[in-house]
């Protein structure tokens, strides 16, 4: 008896060592048994959470999956937009598994590359359906969160049979092959020349305008300056006139003496002056008639 002991003793060991194992955080393990997986009385699979569990053993298989939340990347690929133009488009997609069992049956055993292999499949697809639909303008400046909702939405319902739940869809980045680009330049410049042309030409015009503005400005400014210096000098003129009125009334003959002497002044300003008058001229009056001058009273 004491010979069994032993034997039993290490047979106990080695049955309780395979009914155990191990889930840890971040994981979920399904029980797989001649190759299906075990379900519940309500034909759900049955799926053991993180601890320390139990299972048949040398009949059971534990597949552990990871429950967390996935990020599948690098996701460049080539798309056609409704202008039969290629666009390059980056874009990852965040998962996790939501039927454990079902992704264990459609992904062959559980393999996660299959599984994105599948989902990247559905995700391309909805994308090239949504940017066959729109312009390159679209894409990047009006719709792209249209866009990425509208793929996000598809993708859910479409990865429900690989027992996947899309959690997240985003475009990283978009490019243009270097033959669009450059056509793509091209035609930016020419609409920011035709802008930039347009600007000129107002420019100008405005500038014109506001010449003829001020030339007038000063126009007028100058025929008003004009205007008030003529009536100025008519005015001087005609006080001018009427001093000399009062002066030839007060004294008519000293007057013409004055008058007189002034021409005679305005007349022989250079040595080299000439006149040739006959020497009876009233001219002469007070030159050769000494007499003639007039007497001021005292």
């Amino acid at each position: 008896m004491r010979k069994l002991i032993f034997p039993l003793l290490i047979i106990v060991i080695v049955v309780l060592t395979a009914s155990l194992f191990q889930i840890n955080e971040g994981q979920r393990g399904i029980s797989i048994r001649f190759g299906r997986v075990l379900k519940n009385a309500d034909q759900t699979a049955h799926v053991y959470e993180p601890g320390i569990h139990l299972k048949v053993p040398f009949f059971d298989r534990i597949k552990i999956l990871d429950a967390r939340i996935q990020t599948m990347s690098d996701q460049a690929d080539r798309f056609v937009t409704s202008e039969k133009k290629d666009v390059i488009i980056d874009s990852y997609v965040k998962w996790r598994i939501k039927d454990f069992s079902k992704f264990y049956l459609s992904t062959g055993s559980g393999n996660v590359l299959t599984a994105e292999g599948l989902l990247k499949r559905k995700v391309s697809d909805g994308l090239r359906a949504e940017i066959g639909n729109k312009t390159i303008k679209e894409i990047v400046y009006e719709k792209r969160d249209a866009v990425m909702s509208e793929v996000l939405t598809n993708a859910k319902e479409s990865a429900k049979d690989l027992g996947i739940e899309v959690v997240d869809f985003r475009i990283k980045k978009m490019n243009l092959p270097d033959e669009i680009s450059e056509s793509i330049y091209q035609r930016m410049r020419a609409e920011r020349e035709s802008v930039a042309r347009s600007y000129r030409s107002h420019g100008r015009e405005q500038a014109e305008i506001t010449r003829a503005q001020a030339e007038l400005e000063v126009a007028k400014t100058l025929a008003e300056a004009d205007r008030i210096s003529k009536v100025i000098r008519g005015n001087a003129e005609a006080k001018v006139a009427q001093i000399y009125a009062q002066s030839y009334q007060k004294d008519p003959e000293f007057y013409n003496f004055f008058r007189s002497l002034q021409a005679y002044e305005n007349s022989f300003t250079s040595k080299n002056d000439v006149l040739v008058l006959s020497p009876d001229t009233e001219f002469f009056k007070y030159l050769k008639n000494g007499d003639a001058v007039p007497q001021t009273s005292k």
